[in-house]
């Protein structure tokens, strides 16, 4: 990063720093740089695109319907019921 790259950082984010707060700002993301080439220097052409170091497993049951319940049979227990629709009492005026 420049200082001009800075600058207009600094005018997008509505900043004002310090010359010692934009020195900082600068050197992190140097030292940031030199360590991503250290990086990229790497050589992975053969290792397998992850997300997680360790492979996960996920464990999913078989989606089955055990009982269908019919509106009446649930409304039996209901205070009050209008046309297969539960009543409830008015909350907002």
């Amino acid at each position: 990063m420049d200082k001009d790259t800075l600058r207009r950082l600094e005018m997008l984010n509505q900043l004002s720093l310090t010359e010692a707060q934009k020195e900082d700002v600068i050197a992190f993301f140097e030292k940031r740089d030199s360590e991503l080439s250290v990086l990229e220097a790497i050589d992975t052409e053969n290792t397998e695109r992850m997300v997680h170091v360790m492979p996960i497993m996920t464990v999913v049951r078989e989606d089955v319907v055990k009982k269908q319940f019919a509106r009446e049979e649930l409304q039996k227990g209901a205070p009050d019921t209008d046309e297969g629709y539960w009543c409830v009492p008015r909350v907002v005026e």
